[in-house]
């Protein structure tokens, strides 16, 4: 789950060139820009050069910069470069502008970005600048964002195919269009009836991106390392009385102490509340008693983790409440069992569901044969989710989930999540030791050559290990 700001004015804070690269020097000086690391280097131009061979020498992509958003009045959130941008490009600065033009001799990669500016960046911080563009970033040229409106139309002319997603950015696509439409006029003046036709970025680039890099691989690990060092700190500090909020900064906490962001906004939900899925109030008391949900991940590098544990909140389970966890748990393991090259993507959902479903009807909430209650989905009152969704650069990542009308199937080099769940808030259908139980066990998987590789295992998930591992932290906080 993840809500992206994005949005459109000068004010960015400090650029970076790459995962965790600064350029370097003052707004003053014009020193030269700190390079991508090779392997990033080597990383970005692959990609652009799969796409380009897509597109084909008829074709140019335009790709902007995600805009800065306003938060209210003068106060701006924090800005998250466009992943489709930075997939190409490594630049998380606004006001920039990817173009791709295969087949052009004078250079296929060009970038349009801020020019230097001391004093605009004595107030919002250093600029890349375009004179430092090519090196820093690899491109083959590059121009000011204010030359766009000049440059562009020409860009545009022979070109019978403009890759482009329309309708992210609506005053972006009007601009396009007035671009287009000065190259029609050129091309009518020179007697060229060339078709103009927009082809969706999405399908071809989202495509590449479903298959993840041995570097996008390791930069992913470290978000998941970070996201587990955060659901381990909170653990460990969980005490009855405290608000959900309280646990919110411990997690988010650990996660800025390493260089990190929440990739999403946490959810942190006692009692109750751990039956809303998208509850993100954490304002309650936590209560002796009562379980917690924390869904929440880091975002590293602009690679997201994705992690769920539920505990009890005094470190203890009650028999009810271990019974839901374990049937979670045992549903979230025959997911993960599931999860291997060949199998479709549908199958760790179907393995869950089972396992679910059998509990439901174990603990007295169903009744019936298993394959009918599956069949009916008898389940869905409590355990309304999917297991899963893709990861990567955004939290719920891009890419297609069914190939037609099959489901897909996995393939190395592609991440996702296993988070089954059950849901079971107070009614006279669910019996009384149950009731506000809500439990979501959720891990970070990579499909690998032979099976799969848990990137989230640093954080305790089975009942003993939860309570061992918060009686170890109690103890070590005990004067």
């Amino acid at each position: 789950m993840a809500r992206r700001q994005k949005g459109g004015k000068a004010g960015s804070p400090k650029a970076k060139v790459g995962p965790g690269r600064r350029t370097r020097a003052g707004a003053d000086d014009g020193a030269a820009a700190a390079p991508f690391g090779k392997s990033w280097a080597t990383e970005y131009r692959r990609r652009r050069r799969a796409l380009m061979k897509v597109m084909g020498d008829d074709a140019i992509a335009v790709i902007p910069a995600a805009r800065v958003a306003c938060r209210n009045r003068d106060s701006e959130y924090p800005y998250r470069a466009d992943s489709d941008f930075h997939y190409l490009s490594g630049f998380d600065e606004p006001e920039a502008l990817i173009v791709l033009a295969p087949g052009r001799k004078a250079g296929e990669y060009l970038m349009f970005c801020r020019d230097r500016d001391p004093d605009k960046e004595t107030w919002h911080g250093r600029r890349l600048g375009v004179e430092r563009a090519p090196a820093a970033l690899g491109a083959d040229d590059a121009f000011p964002i204010g030359d766009v409106d000049d440059i562009l139309p020409g860009l545009l002319e022979g070109r019978r195919q403009v890759f482009h997603t329309l309708g992210k950015d609506q005053a972006f696509d009007a601009q396009l269009l007035g671009w287009l439409n000065r190259a029609r006029s050129s091309r009518r003046a020179a007697a060229s009836d060339d078709p103009d036709v927009f082809v969706s970025l999405d399908y071809h680039l989202h495509e590449m991106r479903v298959h993840k890099s041995r570097a996008e691989l390791a930069t992913m690990r470290s978000a998941a390392r970070i996201s587990a060092a955060g659901h381990c700190r909170a653990m460990s500090v969980a005490r009855p009385g405290m608000r959900e909020h309280e646990l919110e900064a411990a997690l988010v906490g650990e996660y800025v102490r390493q260089g990190a962001t929440h990739a999403f906004l946490p959810i942190v939900g006692g009692g109750a509340n751990a039956c809303i899925l998208h509850y993100t109030e954490n304002r309650d008391e936590l209560r002796d008693g009562d379980l917690v949900l924390i869904d929440s991940g880091a975002e590293h590098e602009l690679y997201a983790g994705d992690i769920t544990r539920t505990f009890p909140v005094n470190g203890r389970f009650d028999e009810a409440q271990r019974t839901v966890h374990d049937i979670v748990l045992a549903a979230q393991l025959a997911a993960i069992a599931e999860v291997r090259p060949g199998n479709h993507w549908n199958a760790p959902h179907e393995a869950a569901v089972k396992v679910l479903t059998r509990g439901l009807r174990d603990i007295g909430i169903l009744k019936g044969r298993l394959d009918a209650l599956i069949r009916d989905q008898a389940y869905k009152p409590w355990y309304m989710h999917r297991t899963g969704h893709w990861l990567g650069m955004d939290v719920h990542d891009v890419g297609d989930y069914r190939m037609g009308e099959d489901w897909r199937a996995l393939e190395p080099g592609m991440v996702l999540t296993v988070e089954p769940g059950l849901y079971l808030p107070a009614s006279r259908k669910v019996p009384r030791a149950f009731r506000d139980i809500g439990v979501r066990i959720e891990d970070d998987v990579v499909v690998t050559a032979d099976g799969c590789e848990v990137i989230t295992g640093d954080v305790p998930k089975s009942a003993d290990d939860i309570e061992a591992f918060m009686h170890a932290a109690r103890e070590s906080a005990s004067p």
